[in-house]
């Protein structure tokens, strides 16, 4: 007899974490009787997996009191849900729903799947980051069964920072659909963009126009490259920066397409944003090279996407995930690195973030993607190792971790 397993994520939508959760609950409903929960159906269902969709139907938003109120209604809802499905484990994804899945907990077994860092997110600050990470997190996250990680470099996090008994904790990685990807890659562009790619080298990069990813400095060190260097600059994504970083792109002098304006596409200009793409690997694939300027990560989607593309990948070295999946056999530094590091899979770079150290950081991105557009034979080398790095990250690799670790957890007394 299955197993019935519920798996709670606070909304839907379009995100890295939401296309996790659905790869989640495709894979694992070949184990066990998968049952997804949200918060509220606010959002379109962009990853539909078939499984049976439950909403707790409690709204967000709102002041502080209806905030609490609706985080009780949410606890209350979800924990007469796991009773009525006889629910014998429940997985939780993102923050909002581990603290909902824990306060919730009843017989059943309850797993949280950390999907980045905590310790390196500036999006947790203020008052609310303090009560975050100081009172709830230290204090309900020892409550959890296990709590799965998705690089292993949250492990000391989780410990250090938060007080988790480690015997509780795993690393289990990321996967991707690296079959389907490749297959997507093969498309060919629109003959306009293929135009484009056909006129300059092209460095392209993909995600959420978002502080965590960090583009504003890219703009910058490909300002400074283009000086010796002609190329390109493809955008692929969108988000609440979007304004900040097109204006930032037109105060360096540099010409910008917009998707989202009445354009006409030509090779003309340098850089482009061509927003959310259903395909988005047709545009990364014929790519000179994947460049990925984020301040923190968990485990990257885009990153590991590109490099199933078979594109050479330039990533900062920023907490955590990049490290781990370009350079597997090398120790996290106690220090932020300072120069260029040609790893086994592709190469990881300083952190754009400090001040102090910026313009030297930045010299050093400039210098490296130069002598990559120079070099023809170490690009192709990259890309190929990439693509087989890329291999590691299959469903069928991580879902035997993870139905091996389910097992262990419901056998347990």
């Amino acid at each position: 007899m299955r197993k019935k397993l519920l798996m709670v994520i606070p909304n839907l939508g379009l995100g890295g974490a939401q296309r996790a959760f659905h790869d989640h609950s495709v894979e694992l409903s070949k184990y066990y009787d998968v049952t997804e929960a949200v918060f509220d159906l606010d959002l379109d269902n962009l990853y539909p997996s078939g499984n049976p969709l439950e909403s707790l139907k409690v709204e967000g938003g709102g002041g502080p009191v209806r905030k609490v109120t609706n985080f009780f209604k949410r606890v209350s809802q979800l924990k007469q849900l796991k009773q009525r499905l006889k629910t014998d484990i429940c997985i939780s994804h993102l923050e909002g729903a581990d603290y909902v899945n824990l306060l919730s907990k009843g017989q059943e077994k309850v797993i949280l799947l950390i999907q980045g860092s905590k310790t390196h997110d500036r999006n947790i600050s203020g008052a609310t980051g303090w009560l975050r990470k100081s009172v709830l997190m230290p204090m309900l996250y020892k409550r959890a069964d296990r709590i799965v990680c998705v690089s292993r470099d949250i492990i000391p996090e989780m410990v250090d920072d938060y007080g988790v008994d480690r015997r509780k904790l795993s690393a289990i990685n990321n996967s991707f659909e690296v079959e389907s990807v490749w297959e997507k890659a093969q498309e060919p562009l629109p003959p306009a963009m293929q135009a484009v790619y056909d006129s300059a080298p092209i460095l392209v990069t993909s995600g959420r126009l978002a502080i965590q990813k960090n583009q504003k400095p890219l703009l910058d060190i490909f300002a400074e490259l283009r000086k010796t260097n002609p190329s390109k600059l493809v955008f692929i994504g969108d988000g609440e920066l979007r304004t900040e970083i097109v204006d930032h792109a037109r105060s360096l002098g540099l010409r910008v397409y917009e998707a989202w304006a009445e354009q006409a596409l030509t090779p003309e200009f340098d850089v482009y944003f061509v927003g959310l793409q259903h395909n988005p690997f047709q545009y990364i694939r014929p790519a000179t090279a994947f460049v990925f300027p984020s301040a923190w990560e968990g485990f990257p989607l885009a990153l590991g996407e590109a490099m199933t593309c078979g594109v050479p990948v330039v990533s900062t070295d920023c907490p955590t995930g990049p490290r781990e999946m370009l350079a597997p056999d090398s120790a996290t530094p106690a220090q932020p690195i300072r120069a260029a590091e040609w790893a086994e899979y592709g190469i990881l770079m300083p952190m754009l973030t400090d001040a102090g150290t910026l313009a030297a950081d930045e010299q050093v991105w400039t210098d490296t993607l130069r002598a990559l557009l120079q070099d023809e034979a170490k690009r192709k080398h990259l890309g190929a190792v990439a693509r087989q790095r890329s291999n590691d990250f299959t469903h069928a690799n991580t879902f035997r971790r993870w139905q091996k670790l389910i097992d262990e957890v419901l056998a347990e007394k």
